[in-house]
């Protein structure tokens, strides 16, 4: 509903106007059908940028919970989400994650772009961590590519604490498309989902120039929490796939 208002005329134009986001490799988002746009989350701001430098709408999913609040603040966040293209994730009588892999299905086999973050949070240090295999089983299942993306400078223009982004140089890069098809039916596979998660983060990897971490953002993100230091102040949860 509030999407095309979003993008259009409330958020987007003045957003482009002043921060003047670049982009590379649209081509290679097809212009129809499903898809996945796999990508590094430096930001909150990530879901806001990404949106705005393509033609076709992107879909994030998020949890329910931001749609049913209550009063003036209830309906805002509502509409926030709706208009950078959230929709809710259902999570009752079931795992968190199935209920995700369920609706984002549903997104891309109606032919929709659905936004995944693979390391199912923000990064806490710059660096690039391993992929959670969820990506790679919807992607599978779905029969539809993944396209590596990557954020470039949404860390520096909102860093984890700040509401509102300040002028940077913001920009997107997007790879080649990689195909699932030579892991079908392989959805199940541990090693099939880890090899080719591996091979996404990867894509990414290379695009943004993020030195990688072999290891789980999460955990990483509680050790720091822990022991009551963060290197880079980064920290914060993000869409997870």
């Amino acid at each position: 509903m509030y999407y095309g208002l979003f993008k259009h005329v409330i958020i987007g134009p003045p957003m482009k106007a002043y921060y003047q986001p670049w982009v590379e490799g649209a081509e290679n988002v097809p212009e129809t059908g499903g898809a996945i746009l796999a990508s590094n989350h430096l930001s909150f701001s990530d879901s806001i940028f990404l949106p705005l430098v393509l033609k076709r709408k992107v879909v994030f999913l998020g949890k329910s919970e931001y749609f049913t609040g209550k009063g003036v603040k209830g309906w805002a966040t509502r509409a926030f989400m709706e208009g950078v293209g959230t929709i809710p994730v259902h999570r009752g009588g079931g795992r968190a994650s199935e209920a995700a892999l369920r609706t984002g299905l549903q997104v891309v086999q109606g032919g929709e772009l659905l936004g995944i973050y693979p390391e199912g949070t923000r990064s806490p240090d710059g660096r690039i961590y391993r992929g959670k295999t969820g990506v790679a089983r919807l992607a599978i299942e779905a029969g539809v590519p993944i396209i590596p993306v990557a954020m470039i400078g949404t860390d520096v223009a909102q860093p984890i604490g700040q509401k509102v982004p300040s002028r940077a140089d913001i920009g997107v890069r997007i790879g080649k498309p990689i195909d699932p098809s030579g892991y079908s039916a392989q959805q199940d596979d541990r090693d099939a989902l880890r090899e080719l998660t591996d091979k996404v983060i990867l894509a990414i990897g290379e695009l943004s120039g993020q030195e990688y971490a072999d290891r789980d953002a999460a955990q990483f993100k509680r050790e720091l929490d822990k022991g009551g230091e963060n290197p880079s102040g980064r920290a914060g949860d993000g869409a997870a796939s």
